[in-house]
């Protein structure tokens, strides 16, 4: 299981930061960026060793608005042997922190032995799910993997597991990672899934980063006026994505 203690920023040197935004009413502590945006890229790093070796590193993430100014910093905390052993199975707890390296918010993973099947995944016992902290030790909400027959079917959920948000991924998916040279889109609606809210997304990196690097970058979308909280729990759905469907890609062809 990932320890409880948090993990010290380690921005890059000279990044340029997103200015300073006033206080939001609603909006957890350090999560007043959201605020002011419809779209936040979040960019893993690449890791020498992890390309070269195929050894599995922490996972560490630079978190931009549109211009490229970064609004967050975001690193993994796991166990190295569960990380080699286990892949998205594994238990991790994804760090958040601000451009003053106060942590603002948090994803947390507990292990679970099911491979992620998607015809029994809404089954308690099965499919992928994180909750989401903000601030850290206060549950704002959950993202669960449900059922589907193929797509990738994902239920964003409030702190009373009341269904809030629907992702949907193409069909395929696995193939299209390996071969497609095209973003990979996941569509964001309403619990009934009547209404259009954003998109989810996975950009293509190019054959060399594709092949032999989990490195990836993605991107939600979503409408200015949406409440921080809500922003925050698609946000946090993003690593849930990542670890479901392209931490494991790398490591199954």
């Amino acid at each position: 299981m990932a320890s409880q203690q948090p993990i010290q920023n380690q921005p890059n040197q000279g990044v340029e930061w997103m200015s300073a935004p006033q206080a939001v009413t609603g909006a957890p502590p350090g999560l007043e960026y959201l605020g002011a945006l419809d779209q936040i890229i979040v960019k893993q790093r690449v890791e020498l060793l992890e390309m070269l070796s195929g050894y599995e590193t922490q996972n560490k993430y630079d978190v931009k608005n549109s211009m490229g100014q970064q609004c967050y910093f975001a690193q993994e905390e796991s166990d190295c042997c569960s990380r080699q052993v286990c892949g998205p199975n594994r238990p991790y707890v994804i760090h958040i922190t601000d451009n003053n390296g106060q942590e603002v918010m948090s994803v947390r993973h507990e292990f679970v032995c099911c491979t992620g099947c998607c015809w029994c995944a809404t089954n308690s016992s099965c499919g992928y799910e994180v909750a989401i902290e903000a601030p850290v030790g206060n549950i704002i909400g959950y993202a669960k993997q449900h059922t589907s027959a193929w797509k990738p079917h994902i239920r964003v959920l409030d702190a009373n597991r009341q269904e809030m948000f629907v992702l949907r991924g193409p069909c395929c998916w696995g193939c299209q990672n390996v071969y497609c040279t095209d973003d990979i889109e996941f569509s964001v609606t309403d619990q009934a899934e009547d209404k259009y809210l954003g998109r989810m997304f996975k950009r293509w990196a190019g054959c060399g980063r594709e092949t032999f690097t989990d490195a990836d970058t993605f991107g939600v979308t979503f409408p200015l006026d949406m409440p921080v909280p809500a922003k925050a729990l698609l946000f946090g759905a993003v690593f849930l994505v990542d670890f479901m469907y392209f931490e494991r890609a790398k490591h199954s062809y």
